[in-house]
């Protein structure tokens, strides 16, 4: 393993941090990105993922930032998706740390899978859950132009707990998951949830960035370069994806989430 990058060995750090930071402000899977060129460095694979678990908090947080307009007034709804969200993150931090290498890489796929099908379908799927659920918790920002919002009910909260473990375990199309899940269960703004999207990573990934820093072993140059760069590229990316309409959010959405497919089978 590398003890001290060189000059041309943190820009590439430093490049990938910034791709990646815009890639999951947008759509998810930065983690696609980060990963191998730390892996290409000679870092072991749990010490790259951890490294790069930490490295990504800050941008997930900046991307977030760029939503705060979009996501004001729904502090409630926040706060419920949450805590099963920072439960999740937990749950697969600890499991990273004490089960062998890649014990969920099998269902993985599988997940990537359901999570593009979900986006594909999202919009008639959520014009039906809408017909038969109650009003929606948002229904008062419809009228002014803003998102209609479910409740978070007991399968979605169930839900986002779930790709919080997955996402405290690996990350990678951990945003694909949400964007799914969330574009189903809880509104068919795809641009809004990718707000939301945006906070819950966050907090996954910090809560599996405190637990890895504490009993892990976290390679803290490339960890802070990445850091460096995501915030950049959650900046960037975060105000560009607010802009796309959402039939290009969803093309985009499917691409990387198939490339992430691929890049897990191989």
């Amino acid at each position: 393993m590398n003890a001290t990058l060189n000059v041309v060995e943190g820009l590439a750090v430093l490049a990938a941090g910034i791709a990646a930071g815009a890639i999951n402000a947008v759509v998810g899977s930065g983690t696609l990105v980060t990963f191998p060129v730390l892996l290409s460095l000679g870092y072991p694979p749990v010490v790259a993922n951890v490294s790069n678990t930490v490295g990504l908090v800050p941008g997930s947080f900046s991307a977030a930032y760029a939503y705060r307009r979009e996501l004001a007034g729904h502090g409630r709804l926040l706060t419920r998706l949450g805590v099963a969200a920072v439960l999740g993150g937990i749950t697969g931090g600890v499991l990273l740390l004490v089960l062998p290498p890649g014990a969920f890489r099998a269902i993985v796929p599988a997940l990537i899978v359901l999570a593009l099908v979900l986006v594909v379908v999202q919009p008639r799927l959520a014009r039906a859950l809408a017909r038969r659920r109650p009003a929606p918790e948002g229904a008062g920002m419809a009228s002014s132009g803003g998102p209609e919002v479910r409740r978070a009910g007991p399968l979605l909260l169930a839900g986002v707990f779930g790709t919080g473990v997955y996402g405290g375990y690996f990350g990678a199309a951990q945003g694909v998951l949400l964007l799914g899940l969330l574009g189903v269960l809880l509104s068919a703004d795809l641009r809004w949830v990718n707000g939301v999207k945006n906070v819950l990573a966050g907090l996954v990934n910090g809560v599996a960035a405190v637990l890895f820093v504490a009993v892990g072993s976290v390679a803290w140059q490339p960890a802070l370069l990445i850091a460096v760069g995501s915030v950049l590229g959650g900046l960037a990316g975060g105000r560009w994806g607010r802009r796309l309409p959402p039939m290009a959010l969803r093309a985009m959405i499917v691409v990387v989430g198939l490339a992430a497919l691929v890049n897990l089978l191989l």
